[in-house]
């Protein structure tokens, strides 16, 4: 079976991802979503000229000759509004965010000034018109569209969205994201350690995944490799928006999520994907006017369909028509831990957040050096594993030890997965490289490989 490029298989992913439509938020609990409409300014701001500084109001032409002495005719404090005009010789004492009195057009610093009595002040610096003040409507006018849909929340917005007042408005719903485990050497994290078996790790670390993206997912446990009850567990994981299988979509004939995925009406994609790790990434689609049949699950077959078979021996791959619109969306992942959190990191997760409304889907990428020699793996693009250190020179980017797909330490030391692309030919030591962040919460528009 062809292997698809990276950027193919991304492209394929992207073009079925469909908004899982609105809902309204509150604004206490919306950090971290996307807005759905644009927020308008419910008022000007400021609602008039004030001081950005504790100081003096003044009218400029009257201190372009600093120093000089003016007389204080009244204090303003924020939130007052002031009772007097400066004429010329006044000025009035003003704190920072106070309306800025009629005459006057700049305000003086307290640091620039040395006051000679409770009514008299010396001003010690010439000014402009404007200095140090705010303007009426600087930060908005009424009407104007303060925040765009598409704006993922952050504090900063949501600082924008109480000035306005928006105490509840229309975001993205987050998409309903399942996760199920697949395989008879798995270990349950309620059952007792049995030292032939493996600790399910791909499904809290997928779901950890999942919650750094701001969703919440379903863990639906551990499927055994037996085809009805994989039924069974994919049946309920279709009901979901975003299903994620691990383990189960290689080449064995003990292998039977694809087939199975199929009998419920899963149309695939794309299967086998030139990277490593994760190359046996599947990925197909749900239609929602596709409906898996109960009788079908009860009376589910022991054997692999025809076109896994053929698919294991050789066959070409098959590419079948896109939707019109898509119901669930189905990854099958690796078995191997960090094959499938790779495989999370650049395919599932730029999916989920378009869902979400985001504008941008890829983790935000550095320059840096590799410290060390990279032989190259022909056709693939490649995910090492690295920590970053810095210099005067900028980022060295270091291999957490074994890159073993299987080494889940290799992760979890990792700040970030440098990028080998396909047509590398290996990479020196000093080469500069890119290097995808994997802490954080930072992300980009632009793709983060090359191939």
């Amino acid at each position: 079976m062809k292997h698809l490029q990276a950027s193919e298989a991304l492209h394929i992913i992207l073009e079925a991802v469909r908004t899982p439509g609105t809902e309204q938020a509150r604004l206490e609990q919306a950090l971290g979503r996307v807005l759905a409409q644009d927020i308008r300014a419910n008022r000007d701001l400021p609602p008039c000229d004030v001081s950005a500084m504790d100081g003096f109001a003044v009218r400029s032409a009257d201190v372009a000759n600093a120093p000089v002495i003016l007389e204080i005719i009244e204090d303003i404090r924020a939130g007052d509004m002031p009772r007097n005009t400066l004429a010329a010789g006044q000025c009035a004492r003003i704190m920072t965010g106070a309306p800025v009195p009629p005459g006057a057009d700049a305000v003086i610093r307290v640091e620039d000034t040395q006051e000679i009595s409770a009514s008299v002040v010396q001003i010690n610096k010439a000014v402009k018109p404007g200095n140090d003040m705010r303007l009426r409507g600087e930060n908005m006018f009424i009407g104007d569209v303060v925040l765009t849909a598409g704006t993922e929340i952050t504090p900063g917005v949501i600082g924008v969205l109480a000035t306005v007042k928006a105490a509840q408005f229309a975001v993205y719903r987050r998409p309903r994201v399942a996760i199920l485990s697949t395989g008879n050497e798995l270990e349950a994290m309620d059952e007792p350690v049995d030292p032939n078996k493996i600790p399910d790790a791909n499904s809290y670390a997928l779901m950890a995944q999942v919650q750094a993206l701001g969703i919440e997912p379903v863990l639906l446990g551990i499927a055994r490799d037996d085809p009805l009850e994989l039924e069974q567990y994919l049946w309920r994981g279709l009901e979901y928006d975003v299903l994620l299988v691990s383990g189960g979509t290689s080449v064995g004939v003990h292998d039977y999520v694809r087939p199975t995925i199929e009998k419920l009406g899963v149309i695939m994609k794309f299967w086998r994907v030139a990277i490593r790790p994760g190359h046996p990434l599947a990925f197909g689609m749900l239609p929602p006017t596709k409906v898996p049949q109960v009788d079908a699950v009860q009376g589910a077959s022991r054997e692999p369909t025809q076109a896994y078979l053929e698919d294991r021996q050789g066959g070409e791959q098959r590419v079948t028509p896109q939707c019109a619109a898509c119901g669930t969306l189905v990854f099958g992942l690796p078995g191997n831990p960090v094959s499938s959190m790779v495989c999370v990191e650049e395919f599932v997760a730029p999916a989920l957040r378009r869902m979400m409304g985001n504008p941008r889907l890829y983790r935000r990428t550095v320059t840096a050096r590799v410290a060390h020699e990279v032989k190259f793996c022909p056709g693939r693009t490649e995910f090492i594993r690295v920590q970053l250190t810095r210099d005067e020179a900028g980022y060295i980017a270091s291999a957490t030890g074994t890159q073993s797909s299987g080494v889940l330490l290799s992760m979890a030391r990792a700040d970030g997965l440098l990028v080998v692309p396909a047509n590398s030919t290996g990479l020196a030591a000093g080469a500069q490289v890119i290097v995808q962040l994997l802490d954080g919460t930072a992300f980009q528009d632009e793709i983060g490989f090359s191939e």
